[in-house]
């Protein structure tokens, strides 16, 4: 397991990106719960975020591509708006507990 960050660093309706070993990753929470997906357009294969830990649309309520604005589902990563549309992020399988949010090993390998 790698580990992200703290659970309090990842607030509710928020973003984070890390970069775990090489790989650029993003994570947001959404109801309680973490999501992570590679960092990763499935149209262009550009990074995703606007600005450092920007990667939601003004509402915090979908994830949004700075490139060419399509937009996703944070539950799914499927995308539902824009060229893409059909695609999916790359899910990547996590874990919190007590001490945070940690990235499982064989999502680097």
């Amino acid at each position: 397991m790698h580990f992200l960050c703290h659970s309090a660093d990842l607030g509710e309706a928020q973003s984070r990106g890390f970069d775990v070993q090489g790989l650029s990753i993003l994570a947001v929470r959404r109801d309680g719960q973490v999501f992570v997906y590679r960092n990763r357009c499935p149209h262009r294969g550009v990074a995703l975020e606007w600005q450092p830990n920007q990667f939601l649309d003004a509402s915090a309520s979908l994830i949004q591509c700075a490139t060419h604005g399509a937009l996703f589902l944070i539950e799914t990563g499927e995308c539902i708006a824009g060229p893409c549309a059909g695609d999916a992020l790359t899910a990547l399988d996590c874990h919190e507990d007590s001490q945070g949010i940690w990235l499982s090993a064989s999502a680097v390998e």
